[in-house]
């Protein structure tokens, strides 16, 4: 039932993302009165469909997405052949405008992915939500997992440093370490430490995770062991745990952050015996076999505040900006692409986007409905950014080849040859299909991996 709920949703979350993009190529097509014959949502035969002017309006069997079906549009050979034998292409028809006008339309539908990330990003942070992380104290991974050697063990980081800048900018929080690392593979990082009250900068090259395509140094947040919520009927509750008790050793091996008690909690031959502290009282509790096999039922204690209070346009200034740092982050991780990454890993297909989008919605929907709709209006955000990026880019078949073309009518001011586009079509189906198969391929593969 979980799965097809997270379907569901996650096919209304991608739906709106198509849906704007077609209604951006709509509105661009109308501004510069290139005749628009239908506009949909969703696809397939039309369940509902009434004609307003000159444009039908159609409510698709499957609700998801849309289209925007241009005069001679869909004719395009034919037309650039009527136009070569001097036939003159029907007025307010697709190839009958300038390619000036043409690259409008092309422009439209990205500039609206772009549009409806400002719009949702400005109402997240005009309702303000709730930040959850921990702090700036780290954990080398290589003592968790032992034999592996990463750049922060080569960088002479320790278990225990406060990251207190990188390349000069100021660390509070864990996330943030997490943000400037896996946009910088294989680049150089200043990281100032403090260390025994102590500071010192090091130089920590992240190296290029293949399976993701971020960039990692080898660090887990530090967490102490602080008890944050119990859940009702739990392990945790029966064995008389509470908020606020901190851990001090589990199985008789002394813990200080949620790494050493995951480590210590596997030692006891299928139970555990915890010590904990309480109003600096010391007591014990124990766990069997059966508790074990699932999960305890308590969470450690994190860093939670609010996003701060903005007004109207203050939130519009904050999306705006937050849409181009999404935007640049974008951009720059296409480079990747071509850095020798795992592509079945690293890139999402339909299917896992859709379940992805879908599941966050749920997880955030388990939280409470504005931590859901923030959670999908997010992730929309992000989908819809990434769906202007690929789509500006120079391939065939996509509005970026389209306005490459376009942009050489210009120059060459006269019509490019029909066989000549068929060519460059063909290259993009065929471009396009080879990804379509391995983002498929992939998220097969992530789900069985699932």
């Amino acid at each position: 039932m979980t799965i097809l709920i997270n379907i569901l949703l996650g096919l209304i979350g991608l739906g709106i993302v198509v849906f704007f993009h077609e209604l951006g190529h709509f509105l661009a097509a109308r501004l510069v009165r290139i005749n628009v014959e239908a506009f949909s949502i969703g696809w397939g035969n039309p369940i509902l469909k009434k004609k307003i002017g000159s444009v039908e309006y159609r409510i698709g069997m499957f609700p998801v997405g849309g289209y925007c079906k241009m005069q001679g549009e869909t004719n395009y050979t034919e037309a650039w052949e009527n136009m070569r034998d001097g036939k003159a292409a029907e007025k307010g028809s697709y190839l009958a405008a300038s390619p000036w006008r043409r690259i409008v339309v092309s422009v439209g539908g990205p500039l609206f992915n772009l549009v409806l990330a400002v719009i949702l990003l400005s109402f997240i942070w005009g309702a303000g939500f709730e930040i959850n992380t921990v702090g700036n104290k780290i954990i080398l991974a290589s003592e968790v997992a032992n034999g592996e050697v990463y750049p922060a063990d080569i960088a002479g980081m320790q278990t225990g440093d406060l990251i207190k800048r990188i390349n000069g900018q100021e660390i509070t929080y864990y996330h943030e370490i997490q943000e400037i690392v896996a946009l910088n593979p294989n680049k150089n990082l200043a990281v100032t430490v403090e260390r025994d009250g102590n500071e010192r900068t090091l130089n920590v090259t992240p190296a290029l995770d293949k399976t993701s395509g971020a960039g990692r140094v080898g660090i887990y947040s530090w967490i102490d062991t602080v008890i944050d919520t119990v859940a009702e009927g739990s392990p945790a509750q029966r064995a008389g745990l509470m908020a606020g008790d901190r851990i001090i050793s589990a199985n008789g091996i002394p813990v200080y952050n949620s790494e050493d008690f995951r480590a210590a909690r596997d030692t006891g031959e299928g139970n555990l015996t915890i010590e904990y502290e309480r109003g600096g009282q010391r007591s014990e509790a124990s766990f069997s076999a059966e508790d074990l096999d699932g999960e305890l039922g308590f969470s450690w204690e994190i860093i939670r505040y609010r996003s701060p209070d903005l007004s109207f346009p203050a939130a519009i200034v904050k999306g705006i900006k937050e849409s181009y740092r999404t935007l640049a982050v974008s951009v720059t991780s296409l480079r990747l692409l071509f850095m020798g990454i795992d592509l079945t890993q690293a890139v999402s297909g339909p299917v896992r986007i859709t379940y992805m989008m879908g599941d966050v919605a749920t997880q955030g929907f388990e939280q409470g409905l504005g931590t859901g709709l923030r959670s999908i209006a997010n992730f929309i955000a992000l989908i819809s950014i990434a769906l202007c990026v690929m789509n500006m880019l120079p391939l065939p078949m996509l509005d970026g080849g389209m306005i490459i073309l376009f942009l050489v009518e210009m120059i060459r001011r006269k019509p490019i040859p029909p066989k000549a586009i068929s060519v460059f079509n063909a290259c993009g189906m065929a471009i396009i299909l080879c990804l379509m198969v391995l983002a498929l391929f992939g998220d097969i593969m992530f789900f069985v991996r699932s």
